[in-house]
């Protein structure tokens, strides 16, 4: 069982190793990439360097999930465990959307 243990705990080492971190810019109202092709396990940066605040959130089958309001300077982040395709949008902005591909 020891043995178990431990093949386990270094496959989880290696996955979380190999693990990628992507940022997208909030400003003017926008994100900074339209698009983004990530790998389950990825971690993407939300961070705001516009003069409003912003709340990035998803109600996608993939992923669920809703950072909150956060001002200037600020930046959240999520990280993808399904794959599939996430509509990310701003609460406070109708217009900003975009795409994460989740491979």
């Amino acid at each position: 069982m020891l043995r178990a243990m431990t093949v386990l705990g270094f496959a989880f080492v290696t996955a979380a190793a190999t693990a990628a971190e992507y940022d997208v810019v909030q400003e003017n109202k926008s994100f900074s990439r339209s698009t983004l092709n990530v790998k389950v396990g990825d971690t993407v940066h939300f961070p705001n360097q516009d003069t409003t605040h912003h709340n990035v959130f998803s109600l996608s089958e993939a992923a669920t999930f809703d950072l909150g309001s956060y001002g200037n300077g600020e930046s959240k982040s999520y990280t993808f465990e399904e794959p599939g395709e996430v509509e990310v949008e701003c609460a406070i902005h109708p217009g900003m959307r975009m795409t994460v591909v989740v491979e």
